[in-house]
């Protein structure tokens, strides 16, 4: 998959971006590299990504839209402008309770 941004091309606006299927997510690499990567998703409303881990940080920063994003446990409403840290290996799953644009950023992994 290509990356929306490249050193040709080093900016955009997300907002453009944007887009919604009638049910579930996609995905759009923003940018990828050695030690991280950039992915915007859409979530449309009602859709769920259940409890998983991953091996790697990542941060997850709101963009539009309204969710729930369970942390260890802990429910984090979700709302344009939140940024959220994700430890690797902590169990985390999120809720879309509107249609929801975020970019999340994984680091190398460990």
């Amino acid at each position: 998959m290509m990356s929306l941004v490249s050193p040709e091309s080093p900016f955009l606006q997300l907002k453009d971006h944007i887009a919604y299927s009638v049910e579930g997510v996609l995905s759009k690499i923003i940018w990828k590299s050695e030690v991280c990567q950039h992915t915007l998703f859409c979530m449309a409303g009602g859709t769920s990504i259940s409890e998983h881990t991953s091996t790697r940080d990542a941060t997850l920063h709101v963009i539009e839209g309204t969710g729930v994003l369970t942390l260890a446990g802990e429910k984090i409403s979700l709302s344009p402008g939140i940024f959220v840290l994700i430890s690797a290996n902590v169990p985390h799953e999120l809720e879309a309770t509107a249609d929801l644009a975020f970019v999340l950023t994984l680091s190398k992994a460990s």
